[in-house]
């Protein structure tokens, strides 16, 4: 069927990064469930395998990998198993977060490099080893960085977060330009409010009525609500012509005003 051709991720391996977590976790199985291969990457190694044992249960291939997505080292361990695996690499989703709602004035040293070098130089790193990987395959690729509706204009209260969000996009579009001709795609999704794990902590009941205050649909989105946007972005079919792009899955946030 067409719309089976035009999503199908069939003999695509994704390595999602940060993928032992609910919303990434969430998403590899739905990319599982479009055809591809998928290895999931993350610092908790139990729950990766729990994951990956979760997307073999309903039928896909997978694998897990321990490891630090700020270690360029473990980095270059999980593109091998990668490899191993599958024989190459299609689509990098790059989801590892972390979250704090810290006041501006008592934010330490460590808190920030902490935060900037999970949100932010992960990223640059698993860019540069993927990306260089994909380059020398020739075929293309899709590499989709997670981002968040906090990065611009800038969240209260989420300070070191938000500025990290917005080197994710500024990341994105730079390398969106880079590798244009060579056929590799990089856009960010921009999710909204998902109570995951990192945000479930900051959640009082008066900044959940701030954040619905502020959402048209006036919920949370629920994981599964970002399956579809990433495997648009995953499908050289159906996102061919589309790169440095920010795609909002955040129940109307970004666009409400007083």
């Amino acid at each position: 069927m067409y719309l089976d051709e035009l999503f199908s991720l069939k003999g695509k391996t994704a390595l999602v990064i940060g993928g032992g977590g609910v919303l990434a976790g969430k998403i590899a199985e739905g990319l599982a469930k479009a055809g591809a291969n998928i290895a999931i990457f993350d610092k908790n190694g139990e729950n990766a395998l729990k994951q990956s044992n979760k997307i073999k249960r309903d039928g896909g291939q997978a694998i897990a990998i321990a490891g630090d997505a700020s270690s360029k080292a473990d980095l270059e361990n999980g593109l091998a198993q990668t490899l191993k695996a599958f024989k190459a690499v299609d689509i990098l989703l790059n989801a590892p977060g972390i979250n704090s709602a810290t006041p501006f004035f008592d934010i330490t040293e460590d808190e920030w490099d902490l935060i900037i070098r999970v949100n932010l130089k992960s990223m640059f790193l698993a860019c540069q080893i993927i990306g260089a990987q994909m380059l020398k395959q020739g075929k293309g690729g899709s590499i989709i960085n997670f981002s968040s509706a906090s990065s611009g204009p800038p969240l209260s209260k989420v300070f070191t977060y938000s500025v990290s969000k917005s080197g994710v996009n500024s990341l994105t579009q730079f390398l969106a330009r880079e590798w244009a001709q060579q056929n590799i795609r990089v856009n960010a999704l921009v999710p909204g409010f998902f109570p995951a794990e990192q945000n479930r902590k900051i959640l009082s009941e008066e900044r959940i009525k701030q954040i619905m205050n502020h959402t048209p649909m006036n919920r949370f989105g629920e994981a599964e609500e970002l399956i579809g946007a990433c495997i648009y972005l995953s499908s050289e079919k159906a996102s061919s012509f589309v790169t440095g792009s920010f795609v909002r899955v955040d129940g109307g946030f970004g666009a409400m005003t007083i």
